[in-house]
């Protein structure tokens, strides 16, 4: 058997070449072709439509009831009962405290009196005038005693009209010894109790009654807003804010339930800060709200009817730091374009101009856009904001 010959040096190497050649051939193609073109840069856009805006100022302020009445006696006199549990709702009109009446009855007696004796009165005068009227046409009694009787009649008709007074003062203190709430609403503690005097002319208080089904919730805001306001309505740019309802958050940034009103703003623009007042009215019908919490009203401070907004990131800033926007024209490629920025509303910027309605922006990826260069567009999801599940 002949044995075998190894290949020479030289042709193993040609056959290397040769495999080399084709395994490159095989994955870049023919030697002189390149390779396949780039994809267009991805990315998010958003069409902008107008929509209904409305911008906010989130303002401090305290709650106080909406009416206080501080009980207080109108006569003077031991107090015998406590009519009411403290710290629960009473109603117009409703008995609080019952001062012992025993010396204001007595009273009453002798006014009754004083009225009956001043009627008996009237009548004898009222008898002897017309006794003397009589004489007095038959010529036998003088015209000076006609006058007297007369005038004694009208004494008499005085005094019954004094007697009658006084019963009726009488009879009203007496049912004062009955202390009623003039107004409905929630009692807080009895300041005096059982044995204690009650005196008319006193300066403290029997008992404090709270109405709080409805609460104020006074709050102020720079004048300066307000100027503002006056000429974006004057210029067409927003809406009125005065009927708007005003969302109520706690200091915890909770949100409360019922929205409230604005009932007035302040004429007076206080000299030491720059604000005015604004007085809030905040439905309360579980008493959740109480007199002297501390509260934020996220008060309206502009409307506009038909703003564009664009995500907070898709405003980029040029050199010298002015807005700008990228917006993407028909043909996929992006242009740069200056804006003028508005409020930011809820991580949204109002656009005020530079931007048309039904034009497509890009939110993100504008680091990737290239003039003239063709761009794969894709619709812009937002993340959820932090409060939603």
């Amino acid at each position: 058997m002949p044995a075998l010959r190894r290949p020479s040096i030289p042709t193993a190497l040609a056959a290397t070449a040769l495999l080399l050649g084709a395994c490159t051939e095989g994955e870049s193609g023919p030697a002189g072709a390149e390779g396949p073109a780039d994809p267009p840069p991805r990315v998010a856009v958003m069409r902008v439509e107008p929509r209904r805006v409305v911008v906010t100022d989130e303002l401090p302020g305290r709650v106080s009831a909406l009416r206080t009445a501080e009980i207080r006696p109108q006569v003077s006199g031991i107090i015998q009962k406590v009519l009411f549990t403290e710290g629960s709702e009473v109603t117009a009109d409703q008995p609080l405290f019952q001062i012992d009446p025993a010396s204001l009855a007595a009273d009453v007696e002798a006014a009754e009196a004083v009225l009956a004796r001043a009627q008996a009165d009237l009548l004898n005068a009222g008898l002897k005038h017309d006794r003397i009227q009589a004489l007095s046409e038959a010529r036998t009694a003088s015209a000076a005693a006609l006058g007297d009787a007369t005038a004694a009649q009208a004494q008499g008709r005085a005094n019954v009209a004094e007697a009658t007074a006084t019963l009726t003062r009488r009879k009203l203190e007496l049912a004062h010894a009955t202390v009623r709430s003039p107004i409905p609403g929630r009692i807080g503690q009895a300041i005096t109790t059982e044995g204690g005097l009650a005196s008319a002319g006193g300066t403290a208080a029997l008992a404090v009654v709270q109405q709080l089904d409805r609460v104020y919730l006074d709050v102020r805001q720079p004048s300066i807003r307000r100027e503002a306001l006056e000429d974006m309505v004057a210029s067409g740019r927003s809406e009125q804010v005065g009927t708007l309802a005003v969302d109520i958050a706690t200091i915890a940034g909770k949100l409360y339930e019922f929205p409230g009103k604005v009932l007035f703003s302040d004429t007076t623009v206080d000299p030491g800060t720059g604000s005015l007042s604004l007085r809030l009215e905040v439905p309360n019908p579980y008493r959740q709200l109480l007199p002297g919490m501390y509260l934020r009203a996220r008060v309206p401070s502009a409307v506009y009817p038909a703003a564009l907004t664009v995500p907070q990131q898709a405003i980029t800033r040029d050199a010298s730091g002015k807005p700008q926007l990228t917006v993407l024209s028909p043909d996929n490629t992006a242009t740069t374009r200056a804006v003028e920025l508005g409020p930011l509303v809820e991580r949204q910027y109002v656009i005020l101009s530079g931007l048309s309605a039904g034009e497509s922006v890009l939110v993100e990826g504008q680091d990737r856009a290239e003039r003239g260069r063709p761009l794969l567009p894709v619709p812009y999801q937002p993340a959820p904001s932090p409060t939603e599940g």
